[in-house]
């Protein structure tokens, strides 16, 4: 891993992670970041930015990488022509140490939805619309109860990740990497749906300040019939509502899949994830997702495995996904 520094005054004004993924099948790359949905550039001023975005590209060329990935939740202002005129004119502005975005390359694949957490749990519900409030009423009527958990619900809702991954055909990550998780980052908790005495879904959310972020998840296919992904996300809101957080941050989804249809069918709008690329040693911008053609047998093929399998050789997979 490496990390950039954007100095100022002997101040830091900005910082860049980048992670180096190496593998036969992916290519060899350096991303901000790997297996999470943001990344890039994190700088106080636009000079800041720059410097990073050239840093980024340098080590790039010197390591020998196919291409940098940059995860950003926002297109930098200078990344077009037009911008770039008027920021030159701008007095907080410099064009010394501008680096040249129109280099990189966008891609509009992803995109990501949040919405507002009201203070009120019946305004949480009225925002819901209709359809999807009639099938979180259906969990009620099914007896189906929500808890919250940490490391005590781990197994479980380990269980349910893996089988929900496996269905998607996707490599899981390991058990022992989720528990790291759960203990550098101690606010991270996990709400399972119970029926009975049975779990029979779960989600694993990241808290960072004002903000409730749902991760990992994990439901019994059997139990669909009562709507446990929309009780589930219901319940994380109503959480959410009553220990003060404002934004329910529904994570990233490719245009025109099932979950990103889920997301809009909950009233979610998509705003754009707008992933840069400094292409170096190729001349195409990679398409590691699972909507390529390209991995369609060997995803099949993860569906059909026994389950102990991908829970086994899943960890190992992952470490060279980028």
């Amino acid at each position: 891993m490496h990390y950039i520094l954007a100095l100022q005054n002997g101040k830091v004004t900005g910082i860049l992670p980048l992670f180096e993924t190496k593998s036969i099948l992916f290519g060899h790359s350096l991303i901000s970041l790997p297996c999470v949905v943001y990344g890039g550039v994190c700088s106080a001023n636009r000079e800041a930015e720059n410097a990073l975005y050239m840093s980024a590209e340098t080590l790039g060329k010197l390591m020998g990488v196919d291409y940098i990935e940059m995860r950003n939740q926002f297109v930098p202002l200078n990344r077009f022509d037009c911008l770039s005129e008027a920021l030159s004119n701008a007095s907080n502005y410099s064009d010394k140490g501008k680096a040249n975005l129109k280099d990189w390359m966008t891609k509009d694949l992803y995109v990501t939805f949040e919405r507002k957490i009201y203070p009120d749990i019946e305004a949480n519900f009225n925002a819901i619309p209709r359809k999807q409030r009639r099938m979180i009423r259906q969990g009620v009527k099914a007896g189906l109860e929500s808890r919250i958990g940490k490391k005590e619900y781990l197994n479980e809702f380990y269980d349910l990740y893996a089988r929900n991954l496996k269905n998607h055909g996707i490599p899981i990550f390991s058990r022992e990497f989720i528990l790291k998780i759960m203990d550098t980052f101690p606010q991270t908790f996990i709400l399972s749906i119970c029926k009975g005495n049975t779990m029979v879904a779960a989600v694993m959310s990241f808290v960072f300040k004002e903000r409730l972020i749902p991760y990992f998840s994990g439901a019994l296919k059997k139990y669909y019939q009562y709507a446990v992904n929309d009780f589930i996300y219901w319940e994380l809101m109503k959480f959410g509502c009553k220990n003060g957080y404002k934004t329910f941050d529904f994570g990233r989804s490719k245009r025109g899949t099932g979950s990103y249809h889920f997301k809009r069918h909950w009233g979610f709008e998509p705003e754009n994830l707008p992933f840069l690329y400094f292409l170096i040693d190729r001349k195409k911008m990679p398409e590691v997702n699972p909507t390529n053609p390209k991995y369609s047998t060997i995803i099949n093929v993860w569906r059909n495995l026994p389950l102990p399998i991908t829970k086994w050789l899943g960890p190992v997979i992952n470490r060279k996904i980028p």
